[in-house]
Parts: C-alpha cells; sequence; structure tokens
C-alpha cells in the first residue's frame, strides 16, 4: 500500500498528486506540446505516462538516461509507457516515489488518438489507491486546426474529447486563414461550452495555463468555480447554439451533443438536489459525458463543487473562501444523444423547490 504523498504546494494545499489529461485525435500535436512540457524546467517534475514511447516520438534531445520503462528527462521530468494496467502504471510511480528512488510533483497522461477520456477520469475515482493519492487537475484537449473539422466529421472519440475537455488548444493555426480558424473555434464553443479555447502557440509561451484547470480542487477560489462552471457569454448570445450546416453526403457527429446550464438563485433543498442527481444518472448516465457545478444547500454557508463522469463522482469541494452575497447555484450538464424535454424534466425537479420562477439556458444541438 502507497500512503499519500506529502506533497504540497503554498499555492495548493490537497497533498494529492495533481493529473492532467493530454488527449486529442491522432496527427493534432499533442507531442509537440509534450515535449514542450518535458523540457520545460519551470513546471517542476513531472511524470508523464504515454501509451508506447515508440509512439509517444519524444525528443532524444531532451533524455539524460534511460533504465527499464522509466526516461528520466534533462529538466528532471519522467517519462514512462503504459505495458499494461494504467492504475498498476501509477501505483508503480508512487511506489518508488515514496521509496525515493523517483521525484516528481504532477503526472501528464498522454492518451492515444483514439480514447475516449472517459474511462481514465473513472479509473481515477474508482481505484481506491489512485483516488487517495491522486486528483483530476484538468483535461487538455488538442485540435489540429488543418484536419480537425475532418475528423469531427468522422470520429465520434474526437467529438467527446472536446466535449470533455477543460482547456481546448487549436494547433497547426498557422497553416489555415483566419476565417477557417474563427469557423472552428465556433464549432467547438457549440461542443463545449465551458473551456477556454486558446492556440497552441500561446500555451507553448505559457506552460502555466495548463495547470490548475479544475474547479474541483481545494486552492480553487470562487473566481476558479465560477468560471469553470459558468458558459463563455460571448459563445452564443442566444443560449441556443444553431444545429451545425451539414454537407450532403455525411452526417456530422456534433448533433449527437448537448450542453445545458442553469443558475439557481436561492439555495436548494438537499433532498431535491440528491433526487434530481440520482434520477439523471438512472436514466442517463451512459450518456452523461461531464457533470459539474457549484451548489448552495439549505442550511449550510458554504457551496459544494461536484464534479462526475458518467454514473463516477468525485466527493464534493466545499469553497471555505467564499465571502461574496452571490449564493446561486451554477449546473451544467454536457451528454449525448439527450433531448431538450429530458432535460427540461430533469431541471424541474431543481425548479420546483424555488421561490420564484427560474430559467435555464440549452446549448443544445440535437431538437431544435
Amino acid at each position: 500500500m502507497v500512503p499519500t504523498t506529502p506533497f504540497t504546494t503554498a499555492h495548493d494545499p490537497d497533498p494529492r498528486t495533481p493529473v492532467t489529461l493530454l488527449t486529442g485525435f491522432l496527427g493534432a500535436g499533442k507531442t509537440t506540446l509534450l515535449n514542450r512540457i518535458l523540457a520545460d524546467f519551470s513546471a517542476g517534475r513531472i511524470a508523464v505516462i504515454v501509451n508506447e514511447f515508440g509512439e509517444a516520438g519524444l525528443d532524444h534531445d531532451l533524455i539524460e538516461t534511460v533504465e527499464d520503462e522509466v526516461v528520466l528527462m534533462q529538466s528532471g521530468c519522467l517519462c514512462c509507457s503504459v505495458r499494461g494496467d494504467l492504475s498498476q502504471t501509477f501505483a508503480d510511480l508512487l511506489a518508488q516515489r515514496q521509496a525515493g528512488t523517483l521525484h516528481f510533483d504532477r503526472v501528464v497522461i498522454e492518451t492515444t488518438g483514439m480514447a475516449d477520456p472517459g474511462p481514465i477520469l473513472q479509473t481515477l475515482l474508482v481505484d481506491r489507491l489512485l483516488a487517495r493519492n491522486t486528483r483530476m487537475d484538468g483535461v487538455v484537449t488538442v485540435v489540429d486546426a488543418v484536419n480537425g473539422p475532418t475528423t469531427l466529421d468522422a470520429q465520434f472519440e474526437s467529438v467527446s474529447q472536446v466535449a470533455m475537455a477543460d482547456l481546448i488548444l487549436l494547433s497547426k493555426t498557422d497553416l489555415v486563414d483566419g476565417t477557417a480558424v474563427e469557423d472552428l473555434t465556433h464549432r467547438l464553443r457549440g461542443l463545449n461550452q465551458t473551456a477556454p479555447i486558446l492556440r497552441q502557440s500561446v500555451a507553448n509561451d505559457a506552460a502555466d495555463r495548463l495547470w490548475g484547470l479544475s474547479g474541483l480542487r481545494r486552492s480553487a477560489t470562487p473566481q476558479d468555480v465560477i468560471a469553470w462552471t459558468t458558459p463563455d457569454p460571448f459563445a452564443n448570445l442566444s443560449g441556443i447554439v444553431p444545429k451545425p450546416l451539414e454537407t450532403p453526403g455525411f452526417t456530422s457527429h456534433d448533433s449527437r451533443i448537448s450542453s445545458v446550464s442553469i443558475v439557481l438563485d436561492h439555495p436548494l433543498q438537499d433532498a431535491a438536489f440528491d433526487l434530481w442527481l440520482d434520477t439523471l444518472i438512472a436514466l442517463k448516465g451512459p450518456d452523461i459525458l461531464r457533470v459539474k457545478g457549484i451548489v448552495f444547500l439549505e442550511g449550510f454557508d458554504t457551496p459544494f463543487v461536484f464534479h462526475g463522469v458518467q454514473h463516477i463522482f468525485d466527493p464534493p469541494v466545499p469553497i471555505r473562501t467564499w465571502s461574496s452575497e452571490d449564493r446561486s447555484s451554477r449546473i451544467v450538464v454536457i451528454g449525448r444523444d439527450l433531448t431538450r424535454p429530458e432535460l427540461q424534466r430533469s431541471f424541474d425537479v431543481l425548479r420546483a423547490g424555488q421561490p420564484t420562477p427560474q430559467t435555464y439556458d440549452f446549448e443544445d444541438q440535437n431538437n431544435e
């Protein structure tokens, strides 16, 4: 058994190791970003878990020594490959750190281009050792500005990668004109209303933008949590994203993704919130990509941040630094193959307990 690592920073009192999931379809530019991360001494020591060294295309100029299945980079970062089970790979790294043979402050997992992020996020929650020793710091999805639109049309996995992201990076923007970048950005915003969208060159110059993305962390400020759960006000002023235009001969996968957000002005009854969440998961669990939010409950002075993937949820985190008079709850649901009526009926459970009528906004793409 590996005891909890004592690593903390002045900015993050949580002793668990932060984990960043780096995803994106084949050729999107994950390896370019990965090499940039490994060369960045300012990010601390990072353990990078990849699928196979041969696929990772690591910059060999960065490699200092190689021993067994762990590569030590000149920056002090580590890189290991998943030869078997992800949980076992993590356990081995944690055990070696506990023994003093390895040293790292955070972990980056680079997925295969075809990977759905959901199962990896769930593994970090359901594996008892990982749940005690790690926490999800954010999902970073890299999208190729050249081939991204075609990939989104052809592969639903790439749509899921975008929908589940906490940060979206656009790569190869220098190879297309400004209109193409703008159109792709609009399409990505339709799939994910809350994730910032940056050009990868910006992230390369400011690697710290890759860290601390999740609002579900003890060091998160109220502003962090609100940004994490609030749709971009400039992304879609009408509240409803129009269904993407489809070219004859193919079907866009975008129409399978729905995003809905609700703001409730008054604290919720805990029984009503539990009933809503239990009912939603029981009826649509497999189709819920992510649920996240900040909720005020009756009888509690501080709000709680919650997050789930399908039917698996992180333990809620209280925001004890909340000092604002704003006591509005904000909830975001991102799912596939969900209809407007069933989402409306779902939120009616929460609205019923409010003293005044509440409204909700649908960023819905499958039912006009």
